[in-house]
């Protein structure tokens, strides 16, 4: 450069004396070494986070790089860019792109990337991903050499249905139907229920259901059906009534006393039954008996073999299973009775 800048002041100074022209040359190039001196720019060139110190004349990013021996790949990533305005004392970063595997819908996709994330890679290559699905590594995850980024692709949705609801069957049993013999009281009818299932989807194959709410529509009838227990059969003494079924029972007896209740005469609760009731013997119509009501429930109209009509009223601490224990006003009436095995008729 200097060699051209003497050329061209001695075409325009062709003759004059030789002592002038080297004066002229002298302060010609002095001038040109500070303006070079002053176009000189420092610039540190980063190239994935090693620094080299470079001093440049040029103008652009791009002729420091191609002065220095330094290659841009085409995914690579320069800031600034290559073609903006040397500055001095600027810093030039280099990030290389590297070779990254995505497994996404079904297909893989081999790339270079000098992106920061996961995220910012699946983003430059198009590859849109909802807040559902599934990014492997994270989305946040920083792009190294050789890594495998898969993406799930997850669906999630309701599934509306509605489902009969079944009706229920209820036998009611009625002492005024002859025994074995049915009569509908009411028809029964389904109801209706809508069902909200939640399916997820994972790259299009169901992997989950869930049941999210029941919605009732229709509510079910119950079908009624009464079931006759009437029966007539005759005791063995003679005497016929009608009856639902019959059972073996160890009867005992009881009074109102002290020995057989725990309570004396005075006591608000002397005399008075589980049901609430008086304790009366009644040869005429129903005495009182105390049962199990696991097995003869409370209020049952019942016949005694060799003791009577009996209503079903009291309780006691022994009186457990197929045991009955009958109410006599005197304890010798208790006495004269003692232990027996007799038929217990259920009647009503």
């Amino acid at each position: 450069m200097v060699e051209k800048f003497g050329t061209c002041l001695k075409k325009y100074f062709p003759r004059g004396p030789k002592i002038e022209m080297e004066f002229v040359i002298s302060i010609s190039l002095v001038i040109l070494t500070l303006v070079m001196f002053n176009m000189r720019k420092t610039v540190t060139i980063s190239v994935d986070g090693k620094n080299i110190k470079a001093v440049t004349l040029g103008h652009s990013y791009r002729k420091v790089l191609a002065s220095n021996g330094i290659k841009i790949g085409p995914r690579d990533k320069v800031v600034p860019s290559l073609d903006s305005k040397v500055k001095d004392k600027s810093k030039l970063t280099i990030k290389r792109a590297v070779r990254v595997e995505v497994e996404v819908d079904g297909k893989k996709l081999s790339t270079e990337s000098a992106e920061d994330s996961v995220e910012k890679l699946l983003k430059s290559e198009n590859i849109r991903i909802s807040n559902l699905d599934r990014v492997y590594p994270s989305r946040e995850h920083a792009i190294l050499r050789g890594m495998k980024i898969v993406v799930t692709r997850v669906q999630i949705k309701d599934l509306k249905e509605s489902r009969a609801i079944k009706y229920e069957t209820v036998l009611k049993n009625d002492a005024q139907i002859k025994y074995g013999d049915k009569k509908l009281l009411q028809e029964g009818q389904n109801g209706e229920k809508e069902i909200v299932t939640r399916v997820t989807y994972e790259n299009g194959k169901e992997v989950s259901r869930k049941t999210m709410r029941e919605i009732v529509k229709k509510e079910p009838v119950k079908k009624v059906v009464a079931v006759g227990t009437l029966t007539g059969n005759t005791l063995s003494r003679g005497e016929s009534i009608d009856y639902a079924r019959s059972v073996k029972m160890k009867a005992t007896a009881y009074t109102a006393d002290y020995q057989s209740t725990g309570k004396r005469p005075g006591d608000p609760a002397f005399g008075i039954t589980a049901s609430g009731t008086v304790a009366r013997r009644d040869t005429e119509k129903y005495s009182s008996i105390a049962v199990d009501p696991r097995v003869i429930p409370l209020g049952t109209k019942l016949y005694v073999e060799g003791y009577g009509y009996a209503v079903a009223e009291d309780t006691g601490g022994a009186i457990k299973g197929n045991r009955v224990d009958l109410f006599f006003n005197s304890n010798s009436e208790a006495s004269n009775w003692g232990v027996k095995w007799v038929d217990v008729y259920v009647i009503g």
